[in-house]
């Protein structure tokens, strides 16, 4: 199984520490947070990753080059500008391969045994698996809602829903028919279509998770790591 790891952003709420520094390499507990995310998928047996970059992306791919001190490989995909998620992915297809893929936000900071996403991978006709937490304190509706593992769209008249966790499992081909033509977009947009036909599922974990989201967040999680 391939892994990519989006950490292409602009790290605009976490300035002045960004403005040398991509969000994704600062440091918790001694090492740049995308450290922990490619050690930890070495652990679990992933170890052909896809890194899209934009901000600073010589300071991230002069520090990992191609992954092989970390265990890993490592394929970069570089962006002129920035793509959003969606669009990230779109241009990493050739790389990504023809099976089940997992995908995870260089800038989140979590317990989760990234070995259950491996293990347990997709189920026949499903499209997506996302892992989902309750909503921080500063967000107080979620993105998505869930019925019986089966992930729907928000409605904030009847539920509140839960937090995406930026953890999921993919595959590949129902990014196909999006064009790599440098138009940024959210995976929303290729998700919706998918959970309006029962084709996505979730779980709602309940251990640590952080989005490093903001310098707030970020001072305050370095106390507890």
């Amino acid at each position: 199984m391939r892994a990519m790891i989006l950490a292409a952003g602009l790290g605009y709420r976490m300035r002045p520490l960004t403005l040398k520094i991509p969000k994704p390499m600062l440091p918790i507990a001694g090492k740049p947070v995308l450290q922990h995310h490619i050690e930890r998928l070495a652990k679990v047996g992933v170890r052909e990753l896809i890194i899209n970059t934009h901000w600073l992306a010589h300071t991230i791919e002069d520090y990992f080059k191609t992954g092989e001190t970390f265990g890993v490989s490592i394929m970069w995909s570089r962006e002129s500008h920035l793509l959003d998620t969606g669009g990230a992915v779109v241009a990493a297809l050739p790389a990504l391969g023809a099976d089940p893929f997992l995908l995870l936000n260089g800038d989140i900071w979590t317990d989760y045994p990234l070995e259950r996403l491996v293990e347990n991978g997709l189920g026949n006709h499903i499209d997506a698996h996302l892992v989902l937490v309750e909503n921080p304190e500063d967000k107080l509706t979620g993105d998505f809602s869930m019925s019986r593992r089966k992930v729907t769209l928000l409605n904030t008249d009847v539920s509140l829903g839960h937090t995406f966790a930026g953890l999921s499992l993919w595959r590949p081909e129902i990014f196909a028919k999006f064009k790599a033509d440098d138009k940024p977009f959210p995976l929303k947009n290729i998700l919706n279509h998918s959970v309006k036909l029962e084709r996505v599922t979730g779980e709602l974990y309940m251990g640590n998770w952080c989005d490093i989201g903001d310098l707030s967040r970020y001072k305050r999680l370095l106390t507890q790591t």
